[in-house]
């Protein structure tokens, strides 16, 4: 039987996987191979799995709870998208607060699954902003014990990948990757740019290359764990948003605004903040990692008199909160100006990691 690839790639809120995920399986399908992606969250209406379907390529959703909790649900994601489809190769894409893939989702698969997946090494993604101030002992703008994942999922990854480098000059990101190297010994580290197309070739050979994944178990407190994700609210939200030659671009920026200056007003701290205003097959993203500096946007989703709006906010505040602050901002974006529809909305706070299993040895 033919194995399908299986590539995990993780990192923390706002790394930048959807992106390079995206990217990667465009030029991957460019060159004729059938690719499968499947997102994960902890409810539905992703704004990474809207992104991706409109790429065309087969996406599978695992909303209500992370891989590793719902490691059956995981595995039927990648049969639809994977084996059933015949894919050459399968992009998963953890929840970004996840940690311990090794133990609870790469083993089992290398144990269980061996004849119809080929594993490949764990990839953990790094924001070089945010990864800059962890190696310095810093928390990167997080909570203690959001930092405490963090460094979690850099030390049992397999590559650490550090992305956006084209927001770093040359110089800038040969000693990120010199000190990230000393810090983290046991993992090969690399560099990527999605949005330049840098890097990427020589990420895809080191996977090809390399065949050994999760060779490290993590010794990892699941309290702090626990609490790390639990600081963040969590929104996911789709809204249909209608009216004579609505601005979708415009109504992007209006709403991300609002929604960092609230956040700024509240000195919140941001895991991260994605929406995307999609007009039929055009589009925009917006993104917020941090403070002002990092709020970003890209695509152009034109003008539309029925827009599909959606939302994603982890933010370092209680749910009924972010759903306040969220609302606001969304009001003073469309109110007044078109007529609006909220298809999905739900606000929570993740649960406790309780892994389907997690595994004390690594298989060989």
């Amino acid at each position: 039987m033919n194995q399908t690839q299986l590539i995990l790639v993780g990192g923390f809120l706002g790394a930048g996987k959807t992106t390079l995920i995206g990217r990667v399986a465009q030029r991957l399908a460019e060159k004729g191979k059938r690719v499968g992606l499947i997102t994960n969250d902890q409810a539905t209406g992703l704004v990474d799995s809207q992104l991706l379907r409109l790429g065309e390529w087969s996406v599978a959703e695992v909303a209500g709870s992370c891989f590793c909790c719902n490691f059956n649900g995981f595995i039927d994601a990648v049969k639809k998208v994977g084996v059933e489809e015949r894919a050459d190769a399968v992009f998963a894409e953890p929840v970004g607060s996840c940690a311990d893939l090794s133990a609870t989702i790469l083993q089992p698969l290398k144990k269980y699954w061996r004849s119809e997946v080929r594993v490949s090494p764990l990839t953990v993604l790094a924001d070089p902003a945010r990864l800059a101030a962890i190696l310095k002992g810093e928390d990167g703008g997080l909570h203690e014990d959001a930092a405490y994942i963090y460094r979690k999922q850099l030390e049992e990854s397999d590559v650490i990948l550090i992305t956006k480098i084209d927001t770093l000059t040359p110089e800038a990101l040969e000693s990120l990757k010199a000190e990230t190297r000393a810090a983290f010994p046991a993992s090969r580290v690399m560099a990527v740019s999605a949005l330049k197309d840098q890097g990427i070739d020589a990420w895809l050979d080191d996977l090809a290359e390399h065949t050994e994944a999760g060779t490290r178990l993590l010794k990892i407190d699941y309290d702090r764990y626990a609490h790390g994700e639990a600081v963040l609210g969590w929104l996911n939200g789709a809204i249909r948003v209608q009216g004579t030659g609505c601005d979708g671009n415009a109504l992007l920026v209006d709403l991300m605004n609002g929604l960092q200056s609230r956040i700024a007003a509240g000195n919140l701290r941001v895991g991260h903040v994605k929406a995307i205003v999609e007009n039929g097959f055009r589009y925009a993203v917006g993104n917020i990692t941090g403070t002002v500096s990092t709020l970003t946007f890209r695509g152009d989703a034109g003008t539309g008199d029925d827009l599909r709006l959606t939302i994603n906010a982890r933010v370092e505040c209680s749910p009924e909160q972010l759903d306040e602050l969220v609302r606001s901002a969304l009001d003073a974006a469309v109110a007044g100006k078109y007529a609006f529809d909220i298809l999905e909305w739900r606000y929570l706070q993740p649960g406790r990691p309780n892994p389907t299993y997690r595994f004390d040895q690594a298989v060989v």
